[in-house]
């Protein structure tokens, strides 16, 4: 090899050259890992058909679920206390007057007459006595042979047992009704819509022991919100209809609207007087009412608008500007089919989702298909 032939040899590296190139070469993956998560995907946007609220005057009908029931319905009970040992009808079965429908145990009543009219015996006895001595003395002291203090005696003990056979008879009286007391008859025709104690129960005395609806006139009662009951006419003509069959019909009239409203449900009981109902729309039948009710100033949307957020009714609201929705609180004067009436919750203006209420959530971004009123 010649001597001015100089052989190059490549530089060595060194460790720690060689590690700052693995840290550069780390720090340049990462920070193109971190762009491509920064780099969130486009929030989605639903389309979402709408409609703006508009207040107007609704009027129209609505219709309520009730139930037929007899005007007048009468507990059954017993005038005494007693161990009940028979009831001889049942739910369902018809009864007349005097028709005898329950028995208590007549065996203390049996013993206290029988006591009474042992006392009555005695009584007499005493007055029968008591009747002769006062003749005995009559005569005697027409005679100068008694005192007129000793007949005046026998005239008091005659009155005294006289009024004692009063006192007793009374008491036979009340032992004979007691023991009565302990067959219940019925007062009136009608049919048992519900029982109360189980034969061989104590029951006391106005313990209802059946319960029976009266045979004649029948009304249909239903459970009216409030604000329904504010928008009934003075004299209102309804229709009545079987559930199960809307062709068996019968008009009715508004016969009595409670005043209070009841505890838990916060409704009003309707009754309404059904005038010359078919045979087949019998006690118990659930029927539909459709009731006309006042026009009144209000905001109507379609039902399908309504979803349910933490038990209450509510529906989705579009706020213009942002394109976004959230969940308002409603509440629903009345509603049908197809149309939901809204007491409180909209304003005129406001703009709601109406179709594919179900797949929306807050703040979720929307495009609107159509705004309509």
């Amino acid at each position: 090899m010649p001597d001015n032939f100089i052989h190059q040899r490549a530089p060595r590296r060194t460790p720690h050259r060689a590690a700052a190139t693995l840290v550069s070469l780390l720090a340049l993956a990462s920070l193109s890992a971190c762009n491509r998560t920064a780099e969130a995907p486009p929030a989605e946007v639903r389309p979402a058909r709408v409609m703006t609220i508009d207040k107007q005057a609704s009027s129209g009908s609505v219709a309520l679920t009730g139930t037929v029931q007899a005007q007048t319905e009468i507990n059954q009970s017993f005038r005494i206390d007693g161990r009940l040992i028979e009831r001889t009808v049942d739910v369902g079965d018809s009864v007349r007057p005097g028709q005898l429908i329950a028995r208590l145990d007549p065996q203390n009543e049996e013993s206290g007459l029988q006591a009474a009219r042992a006392q009555l015996a005695a009584a007499r006895a005493q007055l029968v006595e008591a009747r002769n001595n006062h003749v005995r003395m009559r005569d005697l002291v027409a005679e100068a042979a008694v005192s007129r203090a000793q007949f005046d005696q026998a005239e008091a003990l005659l009155k005294t047992a006289e009024a004692q056979i009063e006192a007793v008879q009374s008491q036979v009286n009340l032992a004979q009704n007691r023991l009565s007391y302990t067959r219940l008859v019925s007062e009136v025709a009608g049919v048992v819509t519900a029982r109360g104690p189980q034969p061989g129960e104590i029951v006391s005395a106005g313990r209802m022991i059946i319960q029976v609806a009266r045979d004649g006139a029948r009304d249909a009662v239903f459970d009216v919100p409030g604000q329904i009951k504010d928008m009934l006419p003075k004299s209102p003509q309804v229709t009545v209809s079987m559930s199960n069959d809307a062709k068996i019909s019968a008009a009715g009239k508004v016969r009595e609207v409670s005043p209070r409203a009841d505890a838990v449900t916060g409704t009003f009981a309707v009754r309404v007087q059904l005038i010359n109902p078919p045979a087949s729309m019998r006690l118990g039948s659930t029927v539909t009412g459709r009731i006309p009710l006042d026009a009144v100033a209000g905001i109507q949307i379609p039902s399908a608008a309504l979803v349910r957020a933490d038990g209450k009714t509510a529906v989705w609201v579009v706020e213009p500007k942002a394109s976004t929705v959230s969940l308002r609180t409603i509440t629903v004067r009345s509603s049908d089919a197809n149309t939901v009436y809204v007491a409180t919750g909209l304003n005129p203006g406001d703009i709601i989702v109406t179709a594919g209420v179900q797949a929306l959530r807050p703040g979720q971004k929307v495009r609107l298909l159509g705004t309509k009123s």
